[in-house]
């Protein structure tokens, strides 16, 4: 399930179906990394079983998983074979490696130690809305995020990305709402909030289960402090803190949310999946609403 989302549009996705996403992407499927690899990434079946389709299609909706794996390589061991390969070197020519020299050193220390490392793996999920020109992506980090982008646009021919933007900007929008108490229609104000200031000192005000409407935010506001984070509740079905970056965290679908999902229900994420980009697919057109709508110029990013 999506707890942390950012938003993307699309270019050339209309036609996009299963069959022709799942043919690009098994192009690139996952394979661990080789013994002196650092990285590697691909995609995965997003049911999670082994072989199975690099796309599932949702009622129409398109899901897929990313997967990164890396090998963890501590600095200071990698610090500690290179000063001994380089005492080595001092030994057998009587002086020590200059810069260049030390350089090479730590990559033949490197090489030498990625063989023995412990391997870690993490996940990316993807949400695509053919209809909607839409990609949503389930990270809380934006470099995370790039890296899926990549991944898909260089899988996909004629595929683009943009980066989501509304002609208000976040931060402004929730500075009004919060200072006029008048949250958006469909919307209501939780009790979790940031504010920063935009000068020198960089101040910081959290406030964490606490009423918003008071005197006191509204003053922070006035001084110049604009907030960064707000708690918000959609139509009382989900609930989420929304960012001055456009980002969603803590997405929390409410229970009245999966009231609709029966207990008889035999295959959990089509379910689970139906709900998630049912929701969304309400949810995140209001937002944007809500912010002003969605300006006319807009830049992707195409495979190279």
């Amino acid at each position: 399930m999506f707890k942390n989302v950012i938003i993307y549009t699309l270019s050339g996705a209309p036609g996009l179906s299963a069959a022709v996403l799942e043919t690009a992407l098994q192009r690139a499927r996952f394979i661990p990394c080789a013994p002196t690899q650092p990285s590697s990434h691909g995609w995965v079946p997003p049911r999670g079983v082994e072989h199975g389709a690099l796309v599932e299609s949702v009622g129409g909706q398109l899901l897929l998983k990313l997967a990164i794996e890396q090998k963890a390589l501590p600095a200071e061991v990698v610090k500690r074979r290179t000063e001994e390969l380089a005492k080595q070197v001092e030994q057998e020519t009587g002086r020590k490696p200059g810069r260049r020299q030390t350089k090479e050193l730590k990559e033949q220390a490197e090489l030498e130690l990625l063989p023995l490392a412990f391997t870690k793996r993490s996940a990316v999920r993807l949400w695509i809305d053919p209809h909607a020109q839409r990609l949503v992506i389930d990270s809380s980090s934006p470099a995370r995020a790039e890296e899926a982008i990549t991944a898909l646009v260089k899988a996909v021919d004629g595929f683009a990305v943009g980066a989501q933007h509304t002609a208000m900007s976040p931060a402004a929008a929730m500075s009004h709402w919060l200072a006029s108490g008048e949250p958006p229609a469909g919307f209501s104000v939780d009790r979790e909030c940031e504010l920063k200031s935009a000068d020198e000192m960089r101040s910081i005000v959290r406030y964490g289960r606490h009423p918003l409407d008071i005197d006191e935010v509204r003053e922070h506001i006035a001084a110049g402090k604009a907030p960064t984070k707000l708690a918000l509740t959609w139509e009382g079905r989900v609930s989420f803190v929304l960012t001055d970056t456009l980002q969603l965290k803590k997405l929390s679908f409410l229970g009245v949310v999966f009231e609709k999902r029966g207990i008889e229900d035999e295959d959990a994420f089509d379910a689970d999946m139906a709900i998630l980009t049912g929701e969304l697919r309400c949810l995140l057109p209001d937002l944007i609403e809500a912010l002003g709508g969605i300006p006319q110029a807009s830049s992707f990013r195409e495979a190279a």
